[in-house]
């Protein structure tokens, strides 16, 4: 595929009534429908209008911030996904679950009845939870170490996949006269004994309509970049920089490749906050409404957590302290860098600094008129920086409104992105192929 070819691949990022951490404040939005599932069914029935590739939901395992002065996670994504997968019948359904807190089995099983339920269109987004927090809530005191977890993760994901390969194509045979159900010869225990796990199988869910469901992974540390480049079929990431953005989709290539795999076959899809006006002031004007109904103390106290350095006495119009090299960091290592090179690249305050991570915790926020945000989009894909965004309206349903129906004709008129769906797949809309047939479980 030619440059002039490529075409974009965009995922609508789900988050409650906007990505801006004071959205629910906004005029813009209603807060009593972040627990409303219709909500989210109206918004994922737009993006599939739109023919976005897919709608993804993050998760997290604990309350990260004082509820007081913030909103914590209203549905497990899986649930909500097949919700979501009910309405509709061709964008992809992606959703978060943590190897730290879960078992290869009920997460196979789980995806691979998204799969089945959504007729091929689920994917599975791969994290390894950092932080004490969610450890202290599944009988735990601390959270693994960095490498450690990623261990567990490499192990959980190989039993997954010899799980979702347990059952080969055409296993299941439904002859009523015969009486045969299935062909035993083509399903098959996995028998696995490793490090952290002992799995039998099989699976108890026949082989799903894609095969293993598309996998994903949002970590940018070392290990995270190393199980990307293994692994990982979509990424999503972070980046303040266009000179960031193409080292990380560079390397993360080249990883790729190192393992034998076609670096097509990875999809870098940095996020993006639109924040849209009729005019650069009109957006901008946006941007600092939402800013204003900040609360400082969820801001610290998430940013706290983060950066693991308790800053809830630091001055607000202070820099930020001295902070511990990333080696001695146990959490997020990438976004904690991020913070740090952002503080110090523009010599930030506490103050400004929550304000730049309260539209996207350290994704690309962009202010401005839909020329200049298709502009932004068009320059980092066709320069080596991305292959499509996971877009992150900063209001919702609003924001995604907005960019449908004003930035999304821009970038068809340039030819960076589909009319309409040509598959009807998750892997399809990505264009990766089914699992090969020969890497079924013997």
């Amino acid at each position: 595929m030619t440059t002039n070819d490529r075409q974009l691949h965009l995922n609508l990022f789900l988050m409650g009534v906007g990505h801006h951490e004071a959205a629910w404040r906004h005029p813009f939005t209603d807060p009593a429908r972040l627990s409303d599932i219709a909500h989210f069914q109206d918004l994922a029935r737009k993006a599939e209008e739109a023919a976005f590739d897919s709608v993804f939901l993050a998760d997290g395992l604990e309350v990260r911030s004082p509820v007081q002065y913030g909103l914590v996670n209203h549905f497990e994504p899986l649930t909500l996904l097949s919700a979501i997968a009910a309405v509709t019948t061709r964008i992809g359904v992606i959703g978060t679950a943590s190897t730290g807190y879960s078992e290869p089995f009920n997460l196979a099983r789980q995806f691979a009845s998204l799969d089945h339920l959504s007729h091929g269109r689920a994917g599975w987004n791969i994290v390894t939870s950092a932080g004490d927090r969610a450890a202290q809530n599944f009988s735990r005191d601390a959270n693994q170490a960095h490498a450690e977890r990623y261990a567990r993760a490499a192990e959980f994901l190989e039993v997954t996949q010899a799980l979702w390969d347990s059952w080969e194509d055409g296993a299941l045979v439904l002859d009523r006269e015969s009486g045969a159900y299935a062909d035993p010869s083509k399903v098959h225990e996995i028998n696995h004994s490793g490090t952290y796990f002992r799995v039998r199988g099989p699976l108890n869910v026949p082989r799903s309509p894609q095969g293993r469901p598309l996998l994903v992974q949002a970590g940018s540390s070392e290990d995270g970049k190393a199980f990307a480049a293994r692994y990982a079929e979509a990424v999503f990431t972070a980046q303040q920089t266009l000179r960031d953005a193409q080292a990380f989709y560079q390397d993360l290539k080249r990883r790729a490749a190192a393992h034998g795999r076609d670096p097509e076959g990875l999809k870098v899809l940095p996020g993006i906050v639109p924040v849209i006006g009729s005019t650069e002031a009109e957006a901008r004007a946006l941007d600092r409404e939402l800013n204003e109904l900040i609360t400082p103390q969820r801001a610290v106290a998430v940013l706290s957590t983060t950066l693991g350095v308790d800053l809830t006495d630091h001055p607000l119009d202070a820099p930020l302290p001295p902070l511990p090299p990333v080696s001695a960091v146990n959490g997020a290592k990438s976004r904690f860098e991020l913070i740090r090179d952002l503080a110090e690249r523009e010599g930030l305050t506490l103050r400004q600094l929550i304000g730049r991570l309260g539209g996207g915790r350290g994704h690309q926020v962009f202010a401005g008129t839909p020329e200049q945000i298709a502009d932004f989009i068009e320059g980092w894909f066709r320069e080596g920086a991305a292959d499509g965004f996971n877009v992150m309206p900063p209001v919702l349903p609003a924001g995604l409104d907005a960019f449908v129906d004003h930035v999304l004709p821009l970038l068809r008129k340039r030819g960076l992105f589909r009319e309409g769906y040509t598959g009807s797949t998750l892997r399809e809309h990505y264009g990766l192929p089914l699992p090969a047939e020969e890497a079924v479980a013997a």
